[in-house]
């Protein structure tokens, strides 16, 4: 430890990892970080990062060990793979996976640590590029109370609301749950948006009127002006809300839960995707719209 902190190790610095682990040293804290590509991992270094080569070597130089990846495949590949993080994780080690993976994947990841001597949680985040920037991610974490008390300091340097929602997996079933609700809202506000615009109305004085009433919610303030304004450079790509929408219906066929809406919307995705718009923000749904609409 350095000061008191543990040691950190830092897997994965895209477009929210980086941010994350640089918010980690900012508070003092000891970091080895891996990354497919090198440049982020040199960016890191000049701040102070240690780099390894694999998640091996990070797990072997650190306390409490971070992944922050694309998707389930890439979890069980770093974590349970050859040279992985399970290989280098010491007894009394922690593990915590902060990507959107799949709850089952989250839970036998967990079981593999266990059998290791080491704890693990599931630490999904919300709040995209804009809250990895400014340390105010929503973080809905699954595991063990005593795994929670020891990651809080952790999750305290790059996120504001910490909630620990239940044992393994709990976090990533909170995820899916989240971006349902995220996807059907822009869905919604794209909707309303294009209607406005084919009615000839004024889309920004609708928006207002609507912030004022039952309607007003985050995504409509600050999507709602992205869809105004035609800004759809990502903060959360298409393609990567798309894969989370992925998981949650595949978790509701595990568990006999229809849910229609969110297969309508993924699809709309599965569209633009086709398109070559998958790197568009996720409020790019209004760009689809706008098409079939006949106004873009």
């Amino acid at each position: 430890m350095t000061d008191g902190k543990e040691r950190i190790g830092f897997i994965g610095l895209g477009i929210m990892g980086l941010p994350m682990a640089r918010n980690l040293i900012r508070a003092g804290y000891s970091l080895t970080v891996n990354n497919r590509g090198p440049e982020p991992e040199q960016q890191l270094a000049a701040e102070g990062a240690q780099v390894a080569r694999t998640a091996r070597e990070v797990a072997e130089q650190s306390d409490i060990v971070i992944t922050m990846l694309p998707d389930s495949p890439q979890v069980e590949e770093v974590v349970l793979g050859e040279n992985g993080v399970v290989e280098g994780l010491a007894s009394g080690g922690l593990y915590i996976d902060m990507s959107s993976i799949a709850p089952s994947t989250a839970r036998k990841v967990a079981e593999a640590l266990k059998a290791k001597g080491a704890d693990s949680l599931d630490a999904p985040v919300s709040g995209g590029q804009v809250g990895a920037e400014g340390a105010t991610l929503s973080i809905m974490v699954g595991g063990s109370e005593e795994g929670f008390a020891r990651a809080r300091p952790v999750f305290e340097a790059v996120g504001k609301n910490i909630v620990h929602i239940g044992g393994p997996g709990a976090g990533q079933v909170t995820k899916i749950c989240n971006q349902i609700v995220v996807a059907l809202t822009i869905q919604a506000v794209a909707e309303a948006m294009t209607l406005a615009r084919k009615s000839g109305v004024d889309a920004s004085r609708v928006r207002e009127a609507l912030l004022g009433g039952f309607a007003q919610s985050r995504i409509l303030d600050l999507h709602g002006q992205r869809i105004l304004d035609g800004n759809f450079k990502p903060g959360f790509r298409i393609h990567l809300h798309r894969k989370d929408l992925r998981l949650a219906l595949e978790a509701g066929r595990e568990q006999a839960v229809p849910l229609p809406a969110t297969a309508g919307v993924a699809e709309l995705m599965n569209s633009m995707i086709a398109q070559g718009m998958g790197d568009l923000d996720h409020s790019g749904l209004a760009a689809l719209y706008g098409q079939l609409a006949g106004l873009d």
